[in-house]
């Protein structure tokens, strides 16, 4: 059985939600099972500290979340066209994974929510990308096989599953929105099987 680590920030909840349906889709491949982590807020205030556990959710990423994991998928809301500080703050300590070289190889893919339609849901998940190439990633994103890509009038795009979530996000995940997220996860799950293959 190979782990998909799912790790995410969500701030409005539209992201963990995202981040559940991808998990539908890992699971639904045999032989691949889901791993859900988050990430906690960071504060300029120097003395602001989170408890160990959050009080709801995924558990806090760890290194070893990283390391142990088959295939990455990292998510994040959109902020000024770019990944939110608490999930940037933790791809900064990853350091030390890079220096032995231990992602390299595993596919990765990306996904984002965004309060705005053209509120930078593709820079946002190109941006998410630089990092996972330092880290020797294998980038996954959804072909136009996919039919929801050609339907959607929400989120959905050929670099990773996104999500419109309005300006309070109070906008569910639409039939495409969610199909795309639970298709990206059974592609990252396949792939990363067929890796582990060889």
């Amino acid at each position: 059985m190979i782990e998909i680590l799912i790790l995410y920030y969500s701030h409005g909840g539209a992201v963990r939600e995202m981040a559940l349906q991808i998990a539908r889709g890992v699971d639904g491949v045999a032989g691949a099972q889901a791993r859900l982590r988050t990430v906690p807020r960071v504060s300029a205030v120097c003395e602001a500290t989170e408890s160990d556990i959050p009080a709801q959710g995924a558990p806090y990423a760890e290194l070893r979340d990283l390391e142990e994991c088959a295939g990455l998928a990292l998510g994040s809301p959109t902020r000024f066209g770019n990944m939110a500080a608490p999930l940037k703050y933790f791809l900064d300590g990853t350091s030390a994974l890079w220096l032995k070289g231990a992602l390299i190889g595993k596919p990765a893919a990306v996904f984002t929510s965004t309060a705005s339609m053209h509120g930078g849901q593709e820079t946002t998940l190109l941006t998410m990308m630089m990092p996972l190439l330092h880290h020797g990633m294998l980038l996954l994103g959804l072909p136009y096989s996919q039919p929801e890509l050609a339907a959607t009038t929400s989120g959905g795009t050929p670099y990773g599953a996104s999500h419109f979530a309005g300006a309070t996000s109070d906008r569910a995940l639409t039939d495409e929105e969610r199909a795309l997220c639970v298709a990206l996860g059974k592609r990252l799950a396949e792939t990363a099987l067929k890796l582990a293959e060889h």
